[in-house]
């Protein structure tokens, strides 16, 4: 019997990764390229990190774009329907003769991620985003683009709200908290009145990395940064709990994948979060993606001809591990 191969490709605002494994399970060839979101580097761009990142791993593999029996690609940008026509065809400037599909970037995590394959991702970088997939294929989703929608839990969050506590302390209308001191030394404020000027004149410029001082002064029992980071872990968690709502997910057992690294600050976050959504659906498990999106993108690829192998899948996370994080 021909051996068939299968394709999986994570597309992503600064790195696409691209993995070829056969049926088995073993991985045959990896290939890398830079930024592919189509909001960053448009469509062309799409294309050519996907052509960059594939050719690579094909190459390695010793076969040829038409042996592939298909392909998964998880894009990042690919946000809504209006969106899959230009996706598609970007994709098929590979080449590829076989079945193919295309979803949402965090959504090849949650197959990964998820002993089934399927669930809801919760995604917690910078930004964040909440994807839901039934054992069907069927997906529940928000629209991953932040507070303009109500949709709070990145990093970039949790920032904010800690700049609204320290404007707070500087007016008098709320406590006094030592995030006010740590962000004149992060920007190099010369007090905090000059702090507030600076940010309100755009002198000085805010980035998601300071949740990590935020964490450490919750750590340090600072009851102001402590409440920011519970504020927006349990609105990530109601945004959870509408995906779960449109999955009819809340009765029944099954699995949240987590993604990102906000989760990395640990029961602080994750406690929050976690208390919001069993309210809401109590039987719901937690686990981190423990291996690259990626190997999601080529599980995907072996459902497009009807494989679900549980064999194969333990073979692909086995072998992968955390070597291309």
């Amino acid at each position: 019997m021909t051996m068939r191969y299968f394709l999986g490709v994570d597309v992503g605002g600064t790195k696409t990764h691209a993995l070829l494994a056969d049926e088995t399970g073993t991985i045959l060839g990896f290939g890398q390229a830079g930024a592919g979101n189509h909001e960053g580097v448009g469509y062309d761009g799409l294309a050519a990190a996907l052509q960059k990142s594939t050719c690579q791993a094909l190459k390695a593999a010793g076969i040829r774009a038409d042996q592939v029996t298909g392909a998964g690609f998880g894009i990042a940008g690919y946000d809504f329907p209006s969106e899959r026509q230009p996706t598609l065809e970007a994709i098929a400037t590979l080449g590829l003769a076989c079945p193919v599909e295309a979803v949402n970037d965090v959504v090849i995590g949650l197959i990964a991620g998820a002993s089934q394959g399927w669930g809801v991702v919760v995604d917690s970088g910078t930004g964040c985003n909440v994807r839901g997939r039934d054992q069907h294929g069927r997906e529940g989703w928000v629209t991953g683009c932040g507070s303009t929608f109500g949709e709070y839990g990145g990093a970039g969050d949790i920032v904010r709200r800690a700049v609204q506590a320290i404007a707070h302390d500087w007016s008098s209308r709320g406590p006094h908290t030592a995030l006010s001191d740590a962000f004149v030394r992060l920007v190099g404020a010369k007090d905090l009145t000059d702090l507030i000027e600076g940010l309100a004149l755009e002198r000085y410029s805010l980035s998601g990395n300071y949740a990590r001082v935020v964490f450490e002064i919750a750590q340090q029992g600072d009851a102001v940064a402590q409440e920011a980071i519970r504020w927006v872990a349990a609105e990530l968690g109601e945004t959870t709990n509408a995906v779960i709502r449109q999955m009819h997910f809340h009765d029944l057992a099954f699995e949240i994948v987590l993604i990102g690294s906000v989760f990395n600050g640990g029961p602080l976050f994750i406690g929050p979060l976690q208390a919001t959504i069993r309210s809401f659906a109590p039987q719901a498990e937690f686990t981190r993606l423990a291996v690259p999106p990626v190997v999601g993108g080529v599980l995907l690829g072996m459902e497009q001809v009807g494989l679900r192998s549980a064999a194969a899948r333990e073979a692909l996370l086995a072998s992968m591990g955390s070597s291309f994080n």
